[in-house]
């Protein structure tokens, strides 16, 4: 009787993590797309890109009022894309997987249909793991990843994101 709860458990256990694992397939990024990564979408009224690399959905124009951490969050929250919510602020990975440091700043991939994108600081969700007064960013200047401190007043620019886990935005 041991044996077969034991299995029943290990059973159980197999089809709930399978289930979260298969759940935001983007999540792999196993891929690599030169041509045609990006896709204008129709249905958000060319508002929206979809990422054939990551699968995520990318504004086309992110906003360009720089924010402290928090306004960010809120933000994206309550934002509308193309007559959508859902969004939210991008995990660090999520907006360093837009960097292409072979290309000038903006540093984006090559043929990107984005618009508005600033040389310059974006917010992630993402908390700095020592110091939760900080928060990781990505500048699209240079390609490189760093940390600001989540208070700053007219901080960083904002880039919002669909589909995927996220993170939820502490402070």
């Amino acid at each position: 009787m041991k044996t077969l709860y034991s299995i029943l458990i290990a059973i159980s256990a197999f089809v709930v993590f399978a289930a979260v694992a298969v759940a935001d397939p983007g999540t792999t990024w196993d891929k690599v797309i030169t041509n045609n990564r990006f896709l204008v979408l129709n249905d958000f009224n060319g508002a929206a890109v979809f990422d054939r690399e990551t699968g995520r959905v990318w504004e086309q124009s992110p906003d360009t009022t720089a924010r402290t951490w928090f306004n960010a969050l809120v933000h994206c929250y309550q934002l509308e894309v193309g007559g959508r919510k859902g969004w939210r602020l991008p995990t660090i990975e999520e907006l360093a997987s837009l960097v292409d440091t072979s290309q000038p700043a903006p540093t984006l991939p090559a043929g990107h249909p984005f618009s508005n994108v600033q040389s310059s600081f974006y917010w992630s969700a993402t908390t700095h793991a020592t110091s939760t007064s900080n928060a990781w960013d990505v500048n699209f200047s240079t390609g490189v990843v760093v940390v600001g401190a989540k208070a700053v007043d007219n901080g960083p620019f904002v880039w919002c994101v669909r589909a995927g886990q996220g993170i939820d935005g502490v402070q």
